[in-house]
């Protein structure tokens, strides 16, 4: 399987150590199996840190999984938001124990309802409710070496 990573900075190795906490699965590699939205994401980074030129980085994932642990949310549930409102808290430090976590982005639109949802103005049911009508984009956090292991740049 082709997944892309949209990014202003050109690097040959993933360094998770680099990589930013508190998004919507935790600190890890993302990607997605969508072109168009890793190019909108290379110049949302651009935009973002004012530096760089938008770049897509192509891989193949061989969607070996057996040897590692993978969440995967099919679309949007109660689970899905409450992961999402876990990861996304700065003051939450612990990790979720996955390599590999797939399911959909959450994206401003999420945020927005996601802080609702927070601010105690709708409930957990509530905030899935809203977003079951959006169409949202997928994303592979690879969390771990062990998964970033079974990428391959292309």
């Amino acid at each position: 399987m082709i997944l892309y990573h949209g990014t202003n900075i050109q690097f040959d190795k993933i360094e998770l150590s680099k990589c930013r906490p508190n998004k919507d699965f935790g600190k890890g590699f993302y990607l997605t199996s969508i072109e168009s939205q890793a190019i909108d994401m290379a110049q949302r980074r651009c935009n973002f840190d004012e530096t760089g030129s938008p770049i897509v980085q192509k891989y193949d994932w061989n969607e070996k999984k057996d040897d590692i642990q993978v969440l995967v949310f099919e679309g949007i549930s109660v689970e899905w938001a409450k992961f999402i409102v876990e990861n996304r808290d700065r003051k939450n430090k612990e990790f979720h124990g996955y390599d590999l976590v797939i399911g959909p982005i959450a994206d401003d639109g999420v945020v927005y309802q996601i802080n609702r949802y927070l601010q105690n103005i709708i409930t957990i049911n509530d905030l899935v409710k809203e977003l079951k009508h959006k169409k949202l984009n997928n994303q592979y956090c690879f969390c771990t070496e062990k998964a970033i292991l079974h990428l391959k740049r292309l």
